[in-house]
């Protein structure tokens, strides 16, 4: 199937158009007055530590440091009901000032306070979530079929053993 990206491009906003054959599949907006940086990855440099609040302030670029709390930092080790699972692990025993980390916005600065950041990324597309930082697969919920959602995770798990040895 041919597909094809169509871009419009002016001084207040961006749109982008995927067609796929003679049909619009996807269609993305940027407006100059509306931009977000929610979604966004930076590496960025941890600036200093703060045990007593379990959270760390990050320069990603922007004007104000990034927040990044320890759960943000360390979800792959949270149980069900968001506790960690090895208790007692401190933010300073996992970042330290002038390190170097990858970091995602998840929420805006907002007034005086910097942006909301993980260290576990999320990138979606069409059909897929990729959790690069997390162990378990995870399909769109757009696939709604149960035997389309188990045939395609059925896939995922061969092709990631087949990438691990």
């Amino acid at each position: 199937m041919k597909r094809n990206i169509i871009v419009k491009q002016d001084e207040f906003e961006t749109l982008v158009a995927l067609l796929e054959g003679d049909r619009l599949a996807e269609i993305y907006v940027e407006r100059e007055y509306q931009q977000s940086i929610v979604g966004n990855v930076y590496k960025a440099k941890v600036e200093n530590v703060l045990p007593g609040m379990q959270a760390a302030f990050v320069n990603f670029g922007a004007a104000k440091n990034g927040f990044l709390h320890l759960r943000d930092v360390v979800a792959h080790k949270l149980d069900a009901e968001g506790r960690l699972q090895e208790p007692g692990v401190a933010i300073n025993q996992v970042l330290r000032p002038g390190q170097e980390v990858m970091v995602q916005v998840v929420k805006e600065p907002t007034g005086s306070k910097g942006a909301r950041l993980t260290m576990n990324p999320s990138l979606p597309g069409r059909l897929l979530v990729l959790l690069p930082t997390t162990p378990s697969l995870t399909l769109s919920r757009r696939i709604e079929d149960e035997a389309t959602r188990e045939r395609l995770l059925t896939l995922a798990r061969r092709l990631l053993r087949a990438w691990a040895r």
